[in-house]
């Protein structure tokens, strides 16, 4: 069911989760830090393409939404699509021009190796992502997001498809660039691609960050979870959020080339091999 008054409640919602998430990573301390970027002077480089930039980091934070659109609150969604699933896939494509704008637009050169670094990350994680997505499509035979939430009324997906969960939320972590996918914001690049941002610019485009790992988490619940009403919903969806939130400090960052050779070597062949069987069961039940 669609109701457009669900769309106005969305942002703050996801805002409200993403700065739980935060305030579990950082303690006190984000919420100094972000007063600090609120009264902090925004700087540019010579010729920065100011359009370009903040284009981009309002396009992070567009992105987060459009893909909580199609995540249902039990029975509501602002976006109740028959491909919703397609549609959650599509905004990440919106993420990825928005971080490579930023890197490109600052006019700075590690900004824009970090802006390349998430394009070649997002390559990396890109079809296993797409083959988690599927699958459970596939175990629900319907690309509605709400379809496959039901399918799953006998038994949570993440009971018969434990390679495609654990491969969604690791793409979920490298869809925000963060934890051990945080290369695009590295250190060794002195902060990549939000290197050249600082107050409000930089605060939101934190916020974006945060706001995808909200998004993916809580598509996860619909996913694989099971759904359900909406209080159970905002439940597995702060389940899952600090579970990413505790693995942070405990994965190291993963190379780009590493994890490149991980993901074909790896997680494609587990993934199809994880669609096989529930193509499979889908066939014979």
């Amino acid at each position: 069911m669609t109701e457009w008054w669900a769309g106005l409640l969305l942002p703050v919602i996801l805002g409200a989760f993403a700065l739980g998430a935060a305030t579990l990573d950082a303690g006190t301390y984000l919420l100094k830090a972000a007063a600090g970027l609120l009264v902090q002077q925004r700087r540019k480089m010579l010729a920065t393409d100011t359009l370009l930039l903040r284009g981009g980091i309002w396009a992070l934070v567009l992105a987060a939404v459009l893909a909580a659109a199609v995540i249902p609150l039990g029975d509501i969604a602002v976006l109740d699509s028959s491909v919703g699933v397609v549609w959650f896939n599509m905004t990440e494509v919106v993420a990825w021009a928005a971080v490579w704008t930023v890197g490109w637009g600052a006019n700075s050169a590690f900004s824009m190796v970090g802006g390349y670094r998430f394009v070649a990350q997002g390559l990396a994680y890109e079809l296993p992502h797409m083959f988690a997505l599927i699958t459970a499509a596939l175990g629900a035979e319907s690309l509605r997001v709400g379809d496959i939430a039901q399918a799953q009324s006998g038994l949570w997906f993440v009971v018969w498809m434990p390679a495609a969960f654990v491969v969604y939320l690791l793409s979920v972590l490298g869809m925000a660039f963060w934890g051990p996918f945080d290369q695009p914001v590295g250190r060794d690049i002195a902060g990549g691609a939000r290197l050249e941002l600082s107050g409000v610019d930089r605060l939101l485009f934190e916020a974006g960050r945060w706001m995808l790992l909200t998004a993916g988490a809580a598509f996860a619940v619909p996913l694989f979870l099971g759904g359900g009403h909406w209080a159970w919903v905002i439940v597995k969806t702060a389940a899952v959020l600090g579970a990413l939130v505790w693995l942070k400090k405990r994965l190291p960052t993963i190379r780009m080339d590493r994890y490149v050779e991980f993901a074909w070597i790896v997680l494609i062949p587990v993934m199809l091999v994880q669609a096989l069987v529930v193509a499979i069961v889908v066939l014979v039940r």
